[in-house]
């Protein structure tokens, strides 16, 4: 007999159920998260020790980066417990706890991933729209200072999903219980916007600036090399596609669903939604993969390179200045 998943949705005046076939998320999810545990593990950990073994200054690019490959791997830790879970057709063996652990480390990867692409695509804007300013503006220091805000926001933005998720008949909830959910939506709703389509704006803007740039004839200070453009556009093409492919789907098809249970559409928009958005949220991990990726083809001799040639241009300007007759 197929295995069901029941939603219950309950109003003044009436109560129905909507049961939903979910057999393919049985298959879907294991294999996905297999995947992702086993490539993405390979490549955060090769990025780590690249990171901590190889480079000796780490420039701020360089701490954006390693704090996105230990939020990626803090949370491909957790995957050979859903492929479990999910192998075993929700059958959670673990505790309570442990499922709000699960649920919390997912988002935190999530949002976290998403704020610090955002910190690397401003950093890069920065560079390349404004080299000479960025200069006094960015450096390892504020790079710091701005890597613990961004885990404090995150961390404490995420920090009501440990209330939230909960555990019932051996299910592990990815949302929460029936009876708080029109609450979680909220929560959800607002998470979406501050942590997600906010920083989704202004990644577009940075990188349609810097594209703006790239495309123009004179180079930046004069003095860009052909190699750090191309490491720019690979950089911008790789943000672009995690947001694009990653990010954009889980978080429509989400919101989709989430609204369609709140506002207790007909059972079949509801199951075409809740299949939207199973099948998009492996997508949502697979960031993880992509993630190092940055690392391996931009690296951090992208702002060594600009500042040299910077230097470069700037002595060649005073030599001039120097030898021409007054």
């Amino acid at each position: 007999m197929a295995a069901q998943n029941v939603t219950r949705f309950t109003n003044n005046t009436s109560q129905y159920d909507c049961k939903f076939n979910e057999d393919f998320k049985y298959i879907l999810l294991p294999v996905s998260y297999g995947l992702v545990f086993l490539v993405g593990l390979i490549l955060n950990i090769t990025a780590l020790y690249s990171i901590l073994f190889r480079i000796k200054h780490w420039s701020p690019n360089t701490i954006y980066m390693i704090n996105l490959t230990v939020c990626d791997t803090l949370y491909i830790l957790t995957l050979p417990f859903l492929i479990y879970y999910y192998a075993d057709k929700n059958d959670w063996p673990f505790t309570e706890v442990f499922c709000k652990m699960i649920r919390f480390l997912f988002y935190t990867n999530l949002y976290g991933s998403i704020l610090f692409l955002s910190c690397i695509s401003i950093h890069r804007f920065l560079g390349i729209c404004h080299p000479v300013r960025s200069m006094q503006w960015v450096n390892a220091r504020r790079a710091r200072y701005v890597s613990v805000l961004v885990w404090v926001i995150v961390l404490t933005f995420q920090a009501p999903v440990l209330y939230f998720s909960r555990t019932t008949h051996q299910v592990c909830h990815d949302t929460t219980s029936q009876a708080l959910f029109n609450y979680f939506m909220v929560y959800s709703s607002v998470i979406s916007v501050i942590l997600f389509v906010i920083p989704f704006v202004l990644v577009l803007v940075c990188n349609g600036l810097m594209v703006r740039k790239l495309l123009e004839t004179t180079t930046i200070g004069g003095a860009t090399s052909q190699r750090s453009k191309q490491k720019s556009v690979k950089m911008i093409v790789i943000v672009l596609l995690v947001f694009i492919l990653c990010f954009l789907p889980f978080h429509l098809t989400r919101s989709l669903y989430y609204s369609f249970r709140y506002f207790k559409v007909n059972c079949t928009l509801l199951e075409g939604s809740n299949v939207a958005y199973k099948v998009m949220r492996p997508l949502a991990s697979v960031n993880s993969c992509f993630d190092p990726i940055l690392y391996f083809m931009a690296g951090q001799g992208f702002r060594q390179s600009v500042s040299k040639k910077l230097k470069q241009s700037q002595r060649k300007e005073e030599s001039k200045s120097l030898s021409t007759p007054l």
